[in-house]
């Protein structure tokens, strides 16, 4: 028995029924904010997709030669700032998974469920194989963005986004807030980019909040690159209202928002979720709120969401399980 297995046993098996974060209060969906105050005011969520989801992370940061990490030199204080953050409450909240020694800024940090130990002094960059951001980062399910704050604007200064709903931290980097939003139907339009980034400008450290973002895809595939269409968009015309089940899955971000007393900047950190059709429609409830958001969704919504081409069979789907019952 290898590592992994011997140590996978220390994540308690949790159903996913129990742990998915089904994102609609309301029969209706529009743009807002969303947000909440985040209690308890932790990063991460740690769940049984953990090996397989830190295995993917570092595969798609091997191949995709720097397209899921991108960063500004200027970042870097910050980036040491969300690291020291993520490792005292990886050891704090997770002492039987994680581990960390101080000696000055000698620090040694072990992460055991991955057997792996990592010494480095704390503010020199040499000592890590990555950069901060980068490194902490492929011990965590969670993207990581930070953003800075400057000028009264909001900068896109660095990010690992492995697991993207079809954007891309290559092509965002250095965007201001408006900017990297602007694709967002009416979101610009409306004003609502304008008070939500004045919500964020505003955040106070202490004080972190959370939002759920959601959006359908074809397969149980986390890495959506813009870059990688071709490889997941064509999956799209596969879907049939048979197939839907097993084919179709919700995906739900779970984006949490930290101030950083230090840079002043913003924590943006990501954790995805997915679950089939097919698994959803256990829960009646969740069915029959589903149907209702879909039914009621602007075609500009789903079109922006990408799966206005079979929004109709999805549909179709959750309702003859509705009307079933099943």
């Amino acid at each position: 028995m290898n590592q992994t297995q011997m140590t996978q046993e220390k994540i308690p098996y949790q159903p996913l029924m129990e742990r998915f974060p089904f994102p609609f209060k309301g029969d209706s969906y529009r743009y807002s904010n969303n947000s909440v105050a985040l209690d308890p005011p932790l990063v991460l969520t740690i769940t049984p997709d953990y090996f397989y989801e830190i295995e993917k992370k570092r595969s798609i940061l091997s191949a995709t030669k720097n397209q899921a990490y991108q960063s500004f030199s200027h970042s870097i204080d910050a980036q040491w700032e969300i690291l020291e953050l993520i490792m005292n409450e990886m050891t704090s909240v997770y002492p039987n998974y994680f581990h960390l020694d101080k000696s000055g800024d000698h620090w040694t940090f072990t992460n055991h469920l991955l057997g792996e130990e990592q010494s480095f002094i704390f503010g020199d960059s040499t000592t890590l194989p990555f950069e901060p951001l980068d490194f902490i980062g492929r011990h965590i399910q969670e993207d990581l963005v930070y953003i800075a704050q400057r000028d009264g604007d909001l900068y896109m200064d660095a990010g690992q986004l492995c697991f993207p709903a079809n954007w891309s931290i290559a092509f965002n980097l250095g965007m201001t807030y408006t900017e990297f939003h602007s694709p967002v139907p009416h979101f610009t339009s409306s004003g609502l980019v304008e008070k939500v980034r004045n919500f964020l400008l505003r955040m106070e450290a202490g004080s972190p909040w959370t939002r759920l973002n959601w959006t359908i895809t074809v397969e149980p595939i986390l890495d959506t690159f813009p870059e990688t269409f071709d490889l997941w968009g064509p999956k799209k015309d596969q879907v049939t209202v048979e197939n839907t089940g097993e084919l179709v899955h919700l995906r739900v971000e779970d984006q949490r928002l930290f101030r950083l007393p230090g840079s002043n900047g913003i924590l943006f950190s990501i954790h995805t979720h997915l679950i089939s059709l097919h698994e959803l429609v256990q829960n009646h409830e969740w069915t029959e709120r589903f149907y209702r958001v879909l039914t009621d969704l602007p075609d500009y919504m789903a079109e922006y969401k990408g799966f206005i081409s079979y929004k109709e069979k999805i549909t179709e789907y959750l309702k003859n399980h509705r009307v079933k019952g099943e």
